[in-house]
C-alpha cells in the first residue's frame, strides 16, 4: 500500500502543477482551456514548441514565475516517478498482482500451511507431480526466497485467520495440510478450515499423541505424528524390507510410478461401470483397492465390482497416467 501511495502522490503532484498552470494561463490571457493546458505542458516540460496563447507583460511574468517554481518540482517528480517504476517495491507490486491472478485461477488445489522443512518437502513433492498448490506462511521474506524462484503461489498471512484461508480460496481447494510449529496452531487451522469447507480433505501434523485426538475432533481426516510414524516404518522395514522398497517406488525422485487415492464424485463418467469395463487399464492405471463411502474395502477388487459415487480408488501406475486421472476429476 505504501508503494501505491508513493506513486499516486507523485502523479498527483504532476497533475496539480499542470492544473495550476492551466488555470493561471486562463486567468492572464482568457484563452480557451485547451490552449491553456497546452501552454502549461510545454512550459513545464521546457519543450518550447509554439505559444498558442498571446501574452502581455503580466502573462510573461506569470510564465517566468511558473517556470522557475514548476520546472524544479516537475523535474524532481519525474525523476522520482522513474525511480519508483524501476524500484524493487514496484517490481514486487507487479509480481504480487501476477500472483493474485494466478491464485484466482486455482481450483481443486492443495493448501500447505507452514513453509518449514516439512512444508517445503510437501511443496517439492507436489511440484514434481505437477499438482496445483498454494503456500501460507507469516514469513514474507522466506516465502519470497523459496516460492518466487520456484514459481509457487503463496499468501502471506496467519493460517489460523479465516480471512487468510479465504484468500487462499479454501472453498475451491481439494485438500489442506497444516504443518505449523505448534499443535495449538495446527488444531486452530483444522477447526477453521473445516468450518469454511465441510468437504475438504484435511491432514495435520501432531508433535505428540495427545494432540492427535484433538485434531481429529476438530475435523482432521488424517493426523500424522512423526515419532509414531517413524517407529512403525522402521518396524515394517525389519519385517518386510523388500515390500517396503517396492512401496517406496512412488516416493523416489525421478520414478515413473505413482500410488494415488483417486476420489470418485457424482459427476464421474466411471460411476455405475464395472471395474473391468473401464478404460483405466488402457490408460496405464491398475486399481489395487476400492474403499466405499461407508468404509467397506475391496482388497483386491474383482473386475465385476461396480464403481459408486464416493468411492476411493487406490490406483497404481505411471505418474503421467495417475496425474491425468486426478486432474480430470474422474
Amino acid at each position: 500500500m505504501t508503494t501505491i501511495r508513493r506513486g499516486l502522490n507523485i502523479v498527483g503532484l504532476l497533475m496539480a502543477l499542470t492544473l495550476i498552470g492551466t488555470v493561471g494561463f486562463r486567468a492572464v490571457s482568457g484563452a480557451n482551456w485547451i490552449d491553456c493546458l497546452y501552454m502549461s505542458v510545454i512550459t513545464l516540460s521546457t519543450v518550447g514548441f509554439r505559444e498558442a496563447v498571446p501574452l502581455d507583460d503580466i502573462g510573461k511574468l506569470f510564465v517566468v514565475v511558473y517556470l522557475i517554481v514548476g520546472f524544479g518540482v516537475f523535474t524532481y517528480s519525474a525523476m522520482q516517478l522513474g525511480q519508483w517504476m524501476v524500484s524493487v517495491e514496484f517490481r514486487a507490486l507487479l509480481e504480487q498482482r501476477r500472483m493474485n491472478r494466478q491464485i484466482d485461477k486455482l481450483d481443486r488445489h492443495f493448501i500447505i500451511c507452514g513453509l518449514g522443512r516439512v512444508g517445503r518437502s510437501i511443496c517439492q513433492y507436489l511440484a514434481q507431480r505437477r499438482q496445483s498448490f498454494l503456500v501460507i506462511d507469516t514469513n514474507e521474506e522466506l516465502l519470497r526466497a523459496e516460492c518466487e524462484q520456484s514459481g509457487w503461489p503463496f499468501v502471506v498471512g496467519d493460517a489460523t485467520d479465516d480471512s487468510t484461508l479465504k484468500d487462499a480460496r479454501i472453498s475451491q481447494a481439494r485438500s489442506l495440510t497444516s504443518v505449523l510449529p505448534t499443535d495449538a496452531d495446527n488444531v486452530y487451522v483444522v477447526l477453521s478450515a473445516r468450518m469454511l469447507n465441510a468437504g475438504l480433505q484435511i491432514i495435520a501434523r501432531a508433535t505428540d499423541d495427545r494432540a492427535v485426538e484433538k485434531m481429529e475432533r476438530a475435523g482432521a481426516n488424517r493426523v500424522i505424528s512423526p515419532l509414531t510414524t517413524s517407529g512403525v516404518k522402521m518396524a515394517r522395514f525389519m519385517l518386510n524390507p523388500s515390500i517396503e522398497d517396492f512401496i517406496e517406488i512412488a516416493d523416489s525422485h525421478g520414478s515413473n510410478l505413482e500410488i494415488a487415492d483417486v476420489q470418485i464424485d457424482a459427476e464421474s463418467p466411471y460411476v455405475g461401470q464395472k471395474l473391468a469395463d473401464t478404460n483405466l487399464r488402457q490408460l496405464g492405471v491398475m486399481v489395487i483397492g476400492i474403499r466405499r463411502s461407508n468404509g467397506d474395502r475391496l482388497m483386491p477388487p474383482p473386475g465385476t465390482a461396480v464403481i459408486e459415487s464416493g468411492d476411493s480408488l487406490f490406483a497404481f501406475g505411471t505418474s503421467e497416467s495417475v496425474n491425468r486421472i486426478l486432474r480430470e476429476r474422474v
